[in-house]
């Protein structure tokens, strides 16, 4: 009874705070969905299911699937950059990937602002890159790489590939090295190792650096509206406006379910993948 009591009382403190800051604003969001915005904003208490009416509106949709379109690019980029960096790093002698580790999260010393406004320093008409092209004689005139979806992309992935190459890195020591040695010694090649036995293996960390770049992309505002400059409409700036600016919160309450919807859908995605990838583990085990 003593040790239950134990138990309970180290795992209060956590489910307090979730509780307190993630499940009840959760559950205030979703209430406010159902009413009416107010005359001067705020809430009407009169319930009605036009706001998400409102939200399957083509416009919205639209504005959703370029989120989304955006989302994912960055996701597949940050993957195919931490992969090979995470598999690098795990490759290096012990003492040398702490070292290595250590650079890959150098930059979130920084302020997450910091850092985005940093890419616009590096990526407008007369920046360094600019600058560096045109120096080097590779064209003629500036890019325009800055204030459209590739400048979005690029803060996207430059901000959230250091968490990506943590979750693929960790997939990767909990790897048992025997498993590689076995598929080498019966004469596989070193690619088809890869792609039969390591990579299938580590889908796990693959998976969950996947979801996190999507769903934190998908509902990110500040990087669209510093680097998009205001022309890149993404959810997040939505329900940013709709809350602040228009003062719809029942609206922005509904449009906020549809990402937790989403969000939802891809860690139940990821269980799977984990689930899978754990069963394949125990019979290249045995």
């Amino acid at each position: 009874m003593s040790k239950r009591l134990g138990s309970f009382l180290l795992i209060l403190p956590g489910v307090g705070w979730l509780t307190v800051f993630m499940i009840v604003p959760c559950l205030i969001v979703f209430f406010f969905s159902f009413f009416e915005r107010g005359v001067y904003g705020g809430i009407d208490y009169i319930f009605t299911l036009d706001n998400f009416v409102r939200s399957a509106e083509p416009i919205y949709r639209s504005i959703f699937l370029k989120s989304a379109m955006i989302a994912g690019l960055a996701t597949v980029i940050a993957v195919l950059l931490a992969y090979p960096a995470a598999y690098a790093i795990s490759l290096a002698p012990k003492e040398h990937q702490t070292g290595y580790l250590f650079l890959v999260m150098l930059p979130f010393w920084s302020n997450y602002l910091i850092r985005t406004y940093a890419w616009i320093v590096l990526l407008n008409r007369e920046g360094i890159v600019n600058k560096g092209l045109t120096g080097a004689g590779i064209i003629s005139e500036p890019l325009d790489i800055l204030y459209n979806t590739f400048s979005v992309v690029t803060g996207l992935v430059y901000n959230y590939l250091p968490f990506v190459i943590l979750a693929i890195y960790a997939s990767l020591q909990r790897l048992d090295p025997a498993i590689r040695e076995a598929s080498e010694d019966l004469g596989a090649p070193a690619w088809k190792t890869f792609l039969r036995v390591t990579l299938p293996l580590t889908l796990p960390g693959v998976a969950a650096g996947a979801v996190f770049v999507f769903v934190l992309s998908i509902g990110n505002f500040i990087t669209p509206d510093l680097l998009g400059g205001g022309h890149i409409q993404m959810v997040g700036n939505l329900i940013y406006d709709q809350f602040l600016s228009a003062r719809d919160w029942p609206f922005g309450a509904a449009l906020s379910l549809g990402l937790i919807f989403v969000m939802m859908l891809l860690l139940f995605a990821q269980a799977v993948a984990v689930n899978r990838a754990q069963q394949a583990e125990v019979r290249a085990g045995d």
